[in-house]
């Protein structure tokens, strides 16, 4: 089968030297998405809650240009600026995953791109 980048304009366009994902075989690797607007390719300006929303959002435009879903993720990583908005990130997660949850983690960091408070990538499975 070999690689395939997925794009779609769902989504925001890539802001430097990569794909908003590669489809190798039945895996497709997600890059990271932030609360960018796909249509202003702006920071959303709203709570943090909305900001995963986007975020979620994101993937899921991705996700689903690439032949699948976020019921396809089998590992999403999570950084976040504050960590104290970890508890959020669980109740937002409710609204676009359902059991059985994908592997995640969740990493703290001193700052993401444009100054976002939250990225995340994922890896999907498309072969079930």
């Amino acid at each position: 089968m070999g690689r395939e980048i997925i794009k779609t304009d769902n989504a925001p366009q890539a802001i430097g030297t990569y794909s908003q994902a590669v489809k190798v075989n039945n895996t497709v690797y997600l890059s990271g998405q932030i609360p960018l607007d796909p249509e202003t390719m702006v920071l959303i300006d709203a709570d943090i809650n909305a900001q995963i929303c986007r975020v979620f959002d994101n993937l899921k435009a991705v996700a689903e240009a690439a032949g699948g879903s976020l019921a396809d993720v089998v590992k999403l990583n999570i950084f976040l600026t504050d960590m104290n908005n970890f508890p959020i990130i669980n109740e937002v997660m409710a609204n676009y995953f359902q059991e059985p949850y994908p592997a995640r983690a969740a990493i703290g960091v001193a700052s993401l791109p444009k100054g976002s408070a939250v990225e995340m990538d994922a890896i999907m499975d498309l072969s079930r």
